[in-house]
């Protein structure tokens, strides 16, 4: 992988994106959402454009107004379309569903359908809504295989085929901006679940991911502008941001959850369940079976600023469901020393090794959420968590010189 020629492009348009967001005063700078910073505009940046939004129940406000209720009882916002990614505009749909096309009881609006769709389908349902611009806010929770990133890349490619502006609305990275990690994807496992060659925790914000895929994965360049945060630092974790969590989707309760997931969300690739069914989904990891000699396994590793409890659950959906299975619970009591893909390539092994009935997925979905067969074969073949980390460094530096160009906070 290497920096394409459309690098340039982005390097020249950072500084119109820039200069969306208020200028920081000398003093410590308040801190500030996107859509904070948009609405204190005066929304200048959708003046006179008929506004189309791309949201879910994450698009609040500070006291959990959803931003499509303000929007369109304001008089300065000429807002008149809604699109739905998975689960839906309101949140109603569980994974893998979506709302399907209706009218907002709330506000009339008419509510499209983005689940699954890409480029010229969903380019003409952009053409049908009549919009002019398209508005994206979701809250991201950093891995690859969260369908919202991509969600935002196929809407890019639509609205380019449909010759609409595009706006992103900034919002925190929750589990920090402070590196890119885990192996990189390879093209011919791209799916839904990873379009585009990044990393498997990309450390990159919303705006950030516009702006990459704009410069090197769009075969044509959408017309972008972003609205940035303002007081975010690359280093800062949800809570520093005292704002609400909304779950992004249902089995993404907590900023916990997200800390995790972009390890754990790995063992959806396993005949184990990865919590789905539970109140801690990606914390829980278990199988019929498992006793504790996994979370001694695991715990003896050393691994930074984790902790792993023996535990017994039953799901009430998915994998095992009704059934008591064993495993562990995850304690994370260092954030900053945690990695979370290094964590859950040694929950792979050490799982392989604690539990005889241990199996991949028949479908090698693994693969997929790697991004290579990587992961599996070197598992498979006894590595370690260390051999098998090692086996990404390569490709991760490349990506890592190219995110670089793509930033837009210190």
């Amino acid at each position: 992988m290497r920096l394409s020629r459309r690098a340039l492009l982005a390097a020249t348009t950072a500084a119109a994106s820039l200069t969306s967001a208020p200028p920081a005063s000398a003093a410590k700078p308040r801190r500030r959402t996107g859509f904070e910073n948009l609405a204190a505009s005066g929304y200048e940046q959708l003046s006179g454009e008929r506004i189309g939004i791309v949201t879910n129940p994450t698009g609040v406000t500070r006291d959990v107004q959803h931003i499509v209720d303000v929007m369109h009882a304001d008089p300065r916002v000429d807002l008149t379309a809604v699109f739905g990614p998975e689960h839906g505009f309101r949140g109603t749909a569980q994974a893998g569903g979506s709302e399907g096309r209706y009218d907002d009881p709330a506000t009339g609006l008419p509510v499209y359908d983005t689940y699954l769709k890409s480029g010229r389908p969903l380019a003409d349902i952009f053409t049908a809504s009549g919009v002019d611009t398209i508005v994206f806010d979701i809250q991201d929770v950093g891995a690859r295989f969260y369908t919202y990133i991509w969600t935002l890349y196929d809407c890019m490619e639509a609205a380019q085929l449909a010759g609409k502006r595009f706006v992103v609305l900034d919002r925190p990275n929750p589990v920090t901006g402070r590196a890119a990690q885990g192996p990189v994807l390879h093209k011919e496992f791209a799916t839904f679940v990873g379009r585009q060659p990044i990393s498997q925790a990309h450390g990159m914000t919303v705006a950030e991911l516009a702006r990459l895929f704009n410069g090197e994965f769009l075969t044509s360049p959408v017309a972008l502008d972003t609205v940035l945060m303002t007081g975010w630092k690359r280093s800062e974790f949800y809570d520093a941001w005292n704002l609400p969590w909304v779950p992004p989707s249902p089995n993404m309760p907590t900023p916990d959850t997200a800390l995790v997931y972009s390890g754990t969300c790995l063992f959806e690739g396993t005949n184990l369940s990865e919590g789905r069914g539970t109140t801690r989904p990606f914390e829980l990891l278990g199988a019929e079976g498992l006793d504790g000699r996994w979370a001694a396994a695991a715990n003896e590793l050393g691994l930074p600023g984790v902790h792993f409890r023996e535990a017994y659950f039953a799901p009430t959906f998915s994998k095992f469901q009704g059934k008591t299975v064993g495993g562990v619970q995850i304690h994370v009591h260092d954030q900053p020393a945690y990695d979370p893909v290094r964590t859950g390539i040694a929950l792979l092994v050490t799982a392989k090794k604690a539990w005889s009935g241990f199996g991949w997925r028949a479908d090698n979905w693994i693969d997929k959420l790697t991004g290579s067969t990587r992961v599996r074969t070197m598992i498979d073949a006894g590595a370690g968590a260390d051999e098998v980390v090692a086996g990404w460094r390569e490709e991760l530096t490349a990506f890592r010189r190219i995110r670089k160009n793509y930033l837009l906070y210190g």
